[in-house]
């Protein structure tokens, strides 16, 4: 599912000289089997550029049920004389002989502030927060909550964390419900990374998990999410399924 979701991406926001532009695309979209008009969906993924080389940073899951997914494919993408990147939530369909993209999203993370407060300037500058380019785009967009800023600066006392997901390329309500997700209103984000460690890795210690998500709780988060399932905390504060076995989530509620 995963692979699907990248090779799509990867398909629309890289090219080499020449091979720019939707047709082109279409033609690099229509060889992998998916359909072409998935390209007219790509938005800020293809830029008008004459060559383009794009880095998958993370796929994430944004959301699983039995017959539809959201992939979250987190990158960066340069072209001459720019330096950016995206994050696609990328929708798919079961089938066979494997998924079918449907839909593309990306980031919309909005303008950059004309100022910050302090929190988000400290995370920005701060060397244990990994952030891809959508999520420094909603640091600077003034649009994510003090409540995340100031956790995300408590846990970087801690650990060095690679940030996935805060505010935009997220689905706008929990996936398969009617219920809006806290990431699209500034009030949460999604690591990937602790300590050099992927959350997704098997070899990777629980317990560092787990005391990631313990730390994102005492931090001020109603709605722990990870791969480890954990006693304690308020009723609910902490859950697991399939779509968190990848990263933890930490939400607020201001």
């Amino acid at each position: 599912m995963k692979l699907r979701a990248v090779q799509v991406v990867e398909a629309i926001g890289a090219w080499p000289a020449g091979q720019g532009g939707a047709t082109a695309a279409k033609k690099r979209v229509a060889a992998l089997g998916a359909a072409p008009s998935l390209v007219d969906q790509a938005g800020a993924l293809l830029p008008d550029a004459p060559e383009a080389a794009l880095q998958v940073i993370d796929a994430q899951y944004g959301g699983i049920l039995a017959d539809a997914a959201s992939v979250l494919v987190v990158c960066g993408q340069w072209t001459p004389g720019h330096a950016g990147g995206t994050t696609v939530d990328v929708r798919l369909s079961r089938a066979l002989p494997r998924w079918d993209v449907t839909a593309l999203h990306p980031a919309r993370p909005g303008a950059a502030a004309a100022s910050l407060p302090d929190a988000a300037r400290r995370v920005l500058a701060e060397s244990r927060i990994l952030l891809p380019p959508a999520a420094e785009a909603d640091i600077r967009s003034g649009k994510v909550h003090t409540s995340v800023l100031r956790a995300l600066l408590r846990l970087a006392g801690t650990y060095r964390m690679y940030v996935s997901v805060v505010r935009s390329g997220h689905p706008l309500n929990v996936f398969g419900t009617s219920r809006p997700s806290d990431h699209p209103r500034g009030r949460a984000f999604d690591v990937w990374q602790i300590d050099g460690h992927k959350v997704v890795d098997p070899a990777t210690s629980r317990r560092l998990v787990e005391s990631f998500m313990r730390d994102a709780a005492a931090a001020g988060s109603y709605n722990v999410g990870g791969p480890v399932r954990l006693s304690g905390g308020a009723p609910g504060q902490f859950f697991t399924d399939n779509t968190h076995h990848d990263h933890v989530h930490a939400g607020f509620t201001t």
